[in-house]
């Protein structure tokens, strides 16, 4: 049994109405960046698939599944964004700290591949492509992202 002084941390009773709103804004900002990584873990791999896909009837299917992906991980990542600003807002003194800055910048570089997703996506609709190896290895940049990002957010070194 947690003593009295745990319990009521560990649930959040007795806790500010300040600290509990964070912890809210923290929440979402969790669920929508899980969605962000789910998109960004799996656009690249369709990307191996529709590459190797020699039918037209298949390359069809990976565009519009793509299409489809990239809507729901866009979704994501501007969650992710506007709650991780909301975090900002509430407590602008957490800008003062290194972790966080280069965590922000780290995001900035998964904006980017974002972007670098719909380039990549329109080209493969337009008939460009790059090879299989090549997005295979472009489908591990989100993971060693998404490493550095918890481990400053989670050991703020």
């Amino acid at each position: 049994m947690l003593p009295e002084a745990h319990r009521a941390f560990a649930f959040g009773a007795g806790a500010s109405l300040q600290s509990r709103q964070m912890l809210w804004l923290k929440a979402f900002h969790v669920v929508f960046m899980v969605t962000w990584f789910a998109g960004l873990f799996y656009l690249p791999r369709l990307f191996v698939y529709h590459v190797a896909t020699r039918e037209a009837a298949g390359r069809a299917r990976f565009e519009l599944m793509e299409r489809r992906l990239f809507a729901i991980m866009t979704i994501g990542a501007a969650g992710t964004v506007l709650f991780g600003g909301a975090l900002i807002v509430a407590a602008p003194a957490y800008l003062a700290l290194a972790w966080l800055r280069v965590k922000l910048l780290l995001v900035a570089a998964l904006i980017g591949y974002h972007d670098w997703c719909r380039r990549l996506m329109r080209q493969l609709a337009a008939g460009g492509a790059r090879s299989e190896r090549w997005y295979r290895l472009f489908n591990e940049v989100p993971g060693l992202l998404l490493i550095a990002i918890v481990i400053l957010a989670v050991v703020k070194p």
